[in-house]
């Protein structure tokens, strides 16, 4: 038995990294996956994004914990794609308890990276927390959402390119997002909380645009603010993260809600 036996989870951006890892710890603890993922390529982008393969092994590593999954792709930026995914998972699994809004981009650079960054981590963010309470709130059983942040969301990090700045604003414009959506939706005993990693060994970050930009922005950044974590680790683990999103979503959490959780080896202290 399972603390989430029953449940069922809504994840975005599910086929790899985070979201995969999110999909895996909850359906370990008994909830079924409505996993959504885009599987396609984002033209300001400079890094693979997921594809369809990524999405069938999140699925086998679901169903290898005995756990039901429906998995579709969508663009978050959709809103009626979103929306459409996520009524067939409902469809087939019955029932919404969970959401995770994990869908997000680093693209740093600039031709046309702005508005990329900002529609998928942000709108794309606003569209998953839009449709999904509905459904949430006629069930009438409460529930939980988090929103993927970053450290980003919280400290003012980042290089003066379109791409990077559009990553802090959207991850900041989540905090907006959480708090707002904290205090609407206790009314329907729904908590909503976002979560802010530091560095995570993902495709995101473990490619090779992104390790050299991380490499050019550190040499630039030498004599400036101190972008290390405090504790002795360089990137955190996908499934750190899902600890604490499990921690948020379970009832052990509870009563926590409108909370900005750092998962981030002690790097917003040192700021």
């Amino acid at each position: 038995m399972g603390e989430l036996d029953g449940k069922v989870a809504l994840i975005t951006g599910a086929a790899r990294g985070q979201g995969r890892a999110h999909a895996v710890k909850l359906a370990s603890e008994g909830a079924s996956i409505i996993a959504v993922d885009l599987c396609d390529q984002i033209a300001s982008v400079p890094y693979p994004m997921a594809t369809p393969e990524d999405m069938a092994a999140t699925v086998k590593l679901v169903e290898d914990t005995g756990a039901r999954i429906v998995a579709r792709e969508a663009d978050v930026r959709d809103r009626t794609a979103l929306k459409n995914a996520m009524y067939q998972g409902i469809e087939e699994l019955g029932r919404l308890d969970i959401v995770i809004a994990n869908a997000g981009i680093a693209p740093m650079a600039d031709d046309g990276a702005w508005q990329d960054v900002i529609d998928v981590n942000l709108t794309g963010v606003y569209h998953t927390v839009d449709v999904a309470m509905k459904p949430m709130i006629k069930q009438g059983d409460g529930g939980a959402i988090v929103l993927t942040s970053s450290v980003a969301g919280l400290v003012g990090i980042g290089a003066p390119v379109a791409g990077s700045l559009g990553y802090t604003v959207a991850k900041h414009g989540v905090v907006g997002l959480m708090r707002a959506y904290a205090n609407f939706l206790a009314a329907f005993n729904i908590r909503v909380n976002s979560v802010h990693p530091a560095g995570v060994n993902t495709p995101m970050i473990d490619n090779e645009f992104t390790r050299s930009w991380l490499e050019g922005f550190a040499q630039q950044m030498q004599g400036g603010p101190d972008m290390s974590n405090a504790l002795p680790v360089q990137t955190l683990e996908p499934e750190d993260i899902a600890n604490a999103v499990y921690y948020l979503v379970s009832d052990a959490g509870r009563y926590v809600t409108g909370v900005t959780l750092p998962v981030d080896a002690g790097f917003t202290n040192k700021r």
